[in-house]
């Protein structure tokens, strides 16, 4: 069987990395797959990328880089991407993954006007979304935790937006049959996301949130993971 890759934009926290691992485990475990049926390949550090015919299928974790920065390791992963897309690998983009799969097609990724969006957030759905083959088994209302400065303004062209949150438009799309991007982080759990507000306090009060009313709005939620099952099942099928 193909490995399914992980293409690892960045790393979390320092602090939760000791005590919780890291994204690639926290993906990997809410699609129940092992990680030796899996490859690592973390493109912020300068790792080559395989071609797209040697993989079941690819997922792009967040980070804590900008898209807009475009920095070399993140175009040739665009670069990357707009192939892999072309070749019909499932690709599901996380976060910044989701931006940088939107930028890789066209799209335009920016400061988000609406301001940083962090913490347990709903998103809803759209009617485009009843029919997709990933959002359509899923609820229409998500509980899900999220984390970012930057958005997509903008999709690429002939995508489907999927999804919409208060502070996101483009919270989530597709592109063709079998590429998606989530804005929020569907392998967070309600500790991983209390983490990041707690590091961020300082940040949020001079941005004019509330970190405290945050931490009370945190709320668990299986919405993340049954998305990464679901993805994990169209790719082995």
């Amino acid at each position: 069987m193909k490995p399914l890759l992980v293409v690892k934009c960045g790393g979390t926290l320092p602090a939760l990395r000791a005590r919780r691992g890291d994204y690639e485990d926290w993906i990997l475990a809410g699609m129940g797959i092992a990680r030796e049926r899996a490859r690592i390949a973390e493109v912020s550090e300068g790792a080559d990328l395989p071609a797209p015919a040697e993989l079941q299928a690819a997922v792009l974790t967040g980070s804590s880089a900008m898209v807009s920065e475009r920095a070399p390791w993140s175009e040739r992963t665009a670069e990357w991407l707009r192939d892999a897309v072309a070749a019909g690998l499932p690709v599901l983009g996380i976060c910044y993954g989701h931006q940088l799969l939107a930028h890789a097609l066209g799209g335009r990724v920016a400061r988000n006007p609406r301001g940083r969006e962090i913490g347990s957030v709903e998103v809803e759905a759209l009617p485009a979304a009843r029919d997709d083959a990933l959002l359509g088994a899923l609820p229409v209302r998500l509980t899900v935790q999220a984390t970012h400065v930057e958005s997509v303004l903008e999709l690429p062209p002939g995508a489907r937006l999927l999804a919409v949150s208060r502070g996101d438009p483009h919270h989530a799309f597709s592109a063709g049959a079998r590429a998606w991007g989530v804005q929020f982080h569907p392998e967070f759990d309600a500790e991983v996301i209390r983490g990041y507000l707690e590091a961020r306090r300082e940040i949020l009060g001079r941005e004019g949130l509330d970190a405290a009313a945050l931490l009370a709005g945190v709320r668990e939620s299986e919405d993340g993971r049954a998305l990464l099952r679901r993805f994990a099942e169209l790719v082995s099928r």
